[in-house]
């Protein structure tokens, strides 16, 4: 079995790290850069950098900013916002990212996952899907987080593993950065619907956030943000943590 994985995620604004709470609420984090270099040498086992206004400002990722970041690490790294050709998937593997990520580009044409797949290998394709409860059900939103669309979440994951997509990054909304925990229901759901990894996301605030995601669901990995960057949880810490609990984790 393949050992779980912890990924910290730079949220990109303006060149800065910035962190909200529901996706709104936004404030800075630090340097992009620092941040990534520290994460590295913490022992975190890949880093994700989502350009989170690309999309709404109609605008392309900052290669730049990726190819400082990518020249400090040495663990895989994931780039997401703002992508919708497989020209843009050339800059940004050109850059340093080792994977890309792709959500509102993808809801609207969702060929361009297939296209990715088809042209760079479905391990290169992570679906970034962002969802919330509306009416008691679990759908999908787009632009940052801003704008639901007619689609369920467990439906669109199992269409976006079958275009070929290698991993799913699923973000609650409605946990993001309130540190109550994961949503392990949803989390659980998209899990057992599809056969590829699933990264879960939103909510983290204690150590006891990831083992409860980890033992109650079938993610692949946990990812969070604001915790790691204002230093309120150390990511060899966390990972000790994890093992003592029977978690199987690379130390």
């Amino acid at each position: 079995m393949l050992k779980k994985r912890i990924v910290p995620c730079l949220d990109i604004k303006d060149g800065r790290t910035v962190k909200g709470i529901n996706f709104v609420d936004i404030r800075d984090a630090g340097d992009p850069v620092e941040l990534a270099k520290a994460y590295s040498s913490r022992l975190a086992d890949e880093l994700v950098f989502l350009d989170i206004t690309a999309t709404i400002e109609r605008r392309k990722t900052l290669a730049a900013l990726v190819e400082k970041i990518a020249a400090e690490i040495d663990i895989p790294f994931t780039v997401g916002g703002g992508i919708n050709s497989i020209e843009d998937v050339a800059v940004l593997l050109k850059a340093g990212a080792d994977k890309v990520s792709v959500n509102s580009a993808a809801v609207r044409r969702p060929e361009l996952i297939k296209e990715i797949s088809q042209e760079f290998g479905s391990q290169c394709v992570v679906v970034a899907i962002d969802t919330d409860l509306v009416n008691n059900e679990w759908i999908v939103f787009v632009d940052g987080g801003r704008t639901p669309v007619d689609l369920k979440t467990t439906e669109w994951a199992k269409k976006a593993e079958e275009l070929g997509a290698g991993e799913i990054l699923l973000t609650s909304k409605q946990s993001d950065g309130t540190k109550d925990g994961f949503s392990v229901g949803i989390t659980k759901e998209v899990t057992q619907k599809v056969n590829i990894p699933v990264i879960a996301s939103g909510g983290a605030g204690t150590m006891e956030h990831f083992r409860d995601v980890f033992n109650e669901t079938g993610c692949s990995a946990a990812l969070a943000a604001s915790i790691f960057h204002y230093g309120e949880i150390d990511i060899r810490e966390l990972k000790k943590y994890l093992q003592k609990e029977g978690i199987d984790i690379r130390l």
